[in-house]
């Protein structure tokens, strides 16, 4: 009984320990899962840029051209940045059947944070 007793001591004295020094906090999420929520976010805004109104005749294509994710140390909580790169065609018909195209670049700049577990949507700067 008193072998159990130590047995049982020591291991709440480790565990202690270990949240003591910080072993057990918690991390935010990995480079990885923030990249497939970014990747997310981009298929639906892809989708979202899509759907045009047919009398318009405008039709849209959304390229990625990439996604860029990068740390940001020293806050928790919005411990990642991102940003969503397109290429964007449109392709407008005249009333006299002549098509219009053109190309243009668009970014989106994201925070990931902590608080709701997802990207936000971050406003341009005025310039």
């Amino acid at each position: 009984m008193k072998l159990w007793s130590m047995l049982g001591a020591g291991a709440l004295a480790l565990v202690v320990t270990t949240a003591g020094c910080g072993v057990g906090k918690l991390r935010g999420p990995t480079r990885e899962a923030v990249t497939a929520a970014l990747q997310q976010e981009a298929n639906s805004l892809k989708a979202d840029g899509e759907k045009l109104d047919p009398v318009l005749r405008v039709k849209a294509t959304w390229t990625v051209e990439g996604l860029d994710v990068s740390e940001r140390p020293n806050d928790a909580d919005k411990p990642w940045s991102g940003k969503i790169r397109f290429k964007i065609r449109s392709e407008t018909k005249d009333t006299d059947g002549k098509v219009v195209v053109d190309e243009f670049n668009r970014q989106f700049d994201y925070v990931y944070t902590t608080t709701v577990n997802r990207w936000i949507f971050q406003m341009p700067d005025a310039r």
